[in-house]
């Protein structure tokens, strides 16, 4: 028999994978991330293999889900709904690959796998009966789920009726119920708006749309189907291979997932992970992981089934996007328009494939939202190249000693007075000019790329000229001397030279350069254009009424407002006036009304990953020149924008017949109507 300190651990695992399995699949309330649980899971499973005295049936280990919940009627599912195994890295896929060859034989490789994104959403089963959606039930564990077919009929596409004549009498199709992340965008914003409590991620609100007792709740919530495999088959058959039955049951109308491949072999297994895992953030869904399945039906039946999963599939998984650390310090930063953000200082943690010690915490609102403190365990979240934020807060590991967050009532930086306008959310430095963060931050701004485009001008030069007292504002650039910026430290005679000549010839620009460059709140590129393009000129852009303002494409009461705050300032006026006297100049543009617009009228889609623009960037250019950018492909649509890895949008619009361009086609078209990125 083993030790007592194993059997110890064992309950102990036990204990807390129930509670948390409790937490997630009963009260739509998890409290870990996807990776803590994982580890927790097969600490137990390695523990329970090395002393099989302790096996018992009703471990963790043993079951898939939760209990269903009481409020809704039970449905037993005809053949269990198992969970699959975990792969963490390419040697787990070998050690999978070698277990099928060894039952199936060497000379059934190299084998053939159909290759699947790993949908995050909630597992359900539809029954159709001659044709008709009978039932729709949770997983639930994986023997006894929850009846929602209220509620699944409310997913438009989840088919009420199978579509042609030729499909089996019973035919039980299986999927994942999972909020698209614009959807969970709409729904989380509009929960704000209301003063009403936010979902975590788009797993969690898939999961509580569809355990609404009431149908019409879910009705309004943004959900979809995908499927991805059948479970009882009667009176009729379905094709041998798996990818086959996936287009077998598209035809019969439901959606699949338009990234399923089919390879040969566990290397080229590996290339399509690594594939998806480049392109997973650009994806319109979240995706953990990917799953591989044996393709041929047969083989998967002489494969079976262990305890709690298929032998014939795996679920790869991504590393974590979600992680616990700890909550070690809170700092105040000051931006470029005086907004105070807080910055969360973290226990070093590796999440989303890098490790991660810094967060946002957005403003004073989020952190009352949280109600995080400091050395609290928090769960922070990274995706791809968004910045890391703090989603939730452990509080059953909240220290004695924790410590709440106060906001300053003085700017960190200059000791100016802190203000909070009404209606927003942010906090503001009054300093201004004043103070040398929105100094440095303005600086900044104004030599970026996109502005004045100064090369050789970096964030430590920055800080440096504006800490020696050489440059208050963007102005004094252009009057900085050889002999100032050798006295700088690392600052040698062929640097000062190129950055003198990188100044020079910058002051050689255009008018909506200049304009973005100022750095007015709410004046990005795409409304800075606009703004040119009405105007023409300076002086009569700076002399415009706010009525006047208003006439403008994308310029509201507030960027109206800002606008003239800043035309009205003598500070900001002599500025400019400097940059005049200094050199910096640019041509008149000629006007163009909106009505006038190379693309006014026109419906434009960005999908798939860009290299030169972000998406962002490529929509507010398309505004700019009247295009109306909307999220999804449709009839009405003029023209798609596709990147690698566009998906369906790319797929819809080519069977509308909907013209398609590349990004390289889109810069030459921004550039024919004067916009350089």
């Amino acid at each position: 028999m083993p030790s007592p300190e194993p059997l110890q651990e064992i309950a102990s695992l036990r204990e807390q994978l129930e509670a948390w399995n409790h937490q997630y699949y009963v009260l739509d309330a998890p409290t870990v991330p996807d990776a803590e649980y994982d580890r927790c899971m097969q600490r137990l499973l390695q523990l329970e293999q090395q002393y099989p005295q302790a096996w018992r049936a009703d471990s963790p280990s043993q079951r898939v889900g939760g209990q269903p919940l009481q409020q809704f009627g039970q449905v037993t599912h005809e053949m269990p709904m198992l969970s699959l195994e975990n792969a963490f890295s390419a040697e787990d896929m070998q050690h999978f690959n070698r277990r099928l060859l060894d039952r199936l034989g060497e000379d059934a490789g190299p084998l053939e796998f159909a290759c699947e994104p790993k949908l995050d959403g909630i597992a359900v089963s539809l029954l159709y009966r001659n044709g008709e959606l009978e039932r729709g039930a949770t997983r639930g564990d994986g023997t006894t789920g929850e009846d929602i077919t209220h509620n699944v009929r409310t997913i438009r596409s989840i088919p009420l009726r199978l579509r042609g004549e030729h499909f089996p009498a019973v035919l039980e199709v299986r999927g994942e119920i999972y909020m698209p992340k614009a959807g969970f965008e709409q729904l989380n914003n509009r929960a704000r708006e209301r003063g009403e409590k936010t979902f975590v991620n788009p797993r969690n609100a898939a999961a509580g749309s569809l355990r609404q007792l009431d149908a019409r709740i879910t009705a309004e919530r943004p959900l979809q189907m995908c499927c991805y495999g059948v479970g009882l088959v009667e009176g009729g058959q379905l094709p041998g291979r798996h990818a086959e039955v996936l287009a077998r049951l598209h035809d019969l109308g439901f959606r699949i997932n338009p990234e399923s491949a089919v390879v040969q072999g566990v290397e080229a297994c590996d290339a399509y992970f690594d594939a998806l895992a480049v392109r997973r953030n650009s994806l319109p869904y979240d995706i953990d992981g990917v799953v591989f399945k044996v393709n041929d039906l047969a083989l998967q039946q002489r494969l079976g089934f262990v305890s709690r999963a298929p032998r014939w599939a795996i679920a790869r998984k991504f590393p974590a996007q979600e992680e616990m650390t700890r909550l070690l310090d809170v700092e105040f930063q000051v931006g470029r328009t005086g907004a105070i953000t807080p910055v969360a200082r973290l226990e070093p943690v590796f999440v989303g494939g890098v490790t991660v010690s810094n967060a946002t915490l957005h403003n004073s609102d989020e952190i009352v939202r949280l109600g995080v403190q400091i050395g609290d365990t928090v769960i922070v979240r990274r995706a791809g190249d968004v910045i890391p934020q703090i989603v939730s807060v452990v509080l059953d590991r909240r220290p004695s000693d924790a410590l709440p967050i106060e906001f300053p009532d003085k700017c960190p930086v200059c000791r100016s007075a802190v203000e909070r306008e009404p209606g927003e959310a942010v906090w503001r430095c009054m300093g201004g000019l004043v103070c040398a963060a929105q100094q440095k931050a303005a600086i900044k701004h104004f030599a970026s790329r996109r502005a004045m485009d100064v090369d050789g001008l970096g964030d430590k030069l920055v800080e440096q000229l504006v800490d020696a007292g050489l440059v208050e504002n963007v102005a004094g650039l252009y009057a900085l001397s050889k002999e100032q910026l050798l006295a700088l430290e690392r600052m040698g005679e062929k640097s000062a030279d190129n950055l003198l000549a990188a100044l020079q010839h910058s002051k050689a620009t255009t008018l909506p350069r200049f304009i973005f460059a100022l750095g007015i709140r709410e004046v990005g590129e795409a409304t800075a254009l606009n703004l040119a393009r009405h105007f023409g000129n300076w002086p009569a852009l700076a002399a415009a009424s706010e009525a006047q303002l208003l006439q403008v494409t994308d310029v509201g009461p507030v960027v109206a407002d800002h606008l003239r705050q800043f035309f009205d300032s003598e500070a900001s006026m002599r500025v400019v006036q400097s940059l005049q006297d200094a050199g910096v100049h640019w041509p008149d543009i000629e006007r163009l009304p909106q009505q006038e617009l190379p693309l006014v009228d026109q419906v434009w889609v960005v999908t798939g990953k860009l290299d030169a623009l972000s998406r962002d960037e490529a929509k507010a250019h398309l505004q700019a020149l009247g295009a109306k950018v909307a999220g999804s492909v449709s009839a009405n649509t003029t023209c798609l924008v596709a990147g690698p890895g566009a998906g369906s949008k790319l797929s819809k619009a080519t069977e509308l017949g909907i013209e398609v361009i590349d990004e390289q086609a889109l810069l030459q078209l921004l550039a024919t109507h004067g916009i350089n990125p």
